[in-house]
């Protein structure tokens, strides 16, 4: 069974975008490619035409992986979404209570992550830990280093 996942409408388009890009360009080109390498003769011999079946191969399974993702995506209104608690597509302010350091991110779904851009997935440790949590509360979350404890300073949208 699949795994929905949740995504702003933006990533949503973006995730389309990638699916038809891979389906109407990428395909057709390594299908011509497979053909120019199978008019060259001999196929037992011929490195071009393995090298273009293996991309086929591998675009293919790009291609049901990102179908599945795809028919199991659901678009969040954050608008509606719950503020009390952090969930997915939550803006989260928190602070490591070791450092004092703060920080915020917005939970998002794995395709849409950009740690640079403060979103962060929800299928991260620190995501994960951060889930259902209230403001106020303390999130103990284990990482590779150990245990970091966030204490949750405000939830928005």
């Amino acid at each position: 069974m699949s795994e929905i996942s949740y995504y702003t409408p933006e990533g949503f388009k973006k995730l389309k975008e990638e699916l038809e890009f891979l389906e109407h360009v990428e395909r057709p080109r390594v299908t011509q490619e497979i053909s120019d390498a199978r008019d060259k003769g001999d196929l037992s011999e011929n490195a071009e035409y393995h090298a273009a079946k293996e991309e086929q191969s591998l675009l293919e399974f790009k291609i049901a992986k990102l179908k599945n993702v795809f028919a199991n995506a659901r678009i969040l209104d954050d608008s509606q979404l719950d503020t009390s608690k952090v969930l997915v597509l939550s803006k989260v302010k928190i602070r490591n209570t070791a450092n004092k350091m703060e920080f915020t991110y917005t939970l998002v779904a794995d395709s849409e992550s950009d740690i640079s851009k403060f979103k962060l997935s929800v299928n991260s440790p620190i995501g994960k830990g951060l889930l259902g949590k209230k403001v106020g509360d303390i999130a103990e979350i284990k990482v590779p280093n150990g245990i970091m404890k966030f204490e949750i300073m405000e939830i928005s949208r």
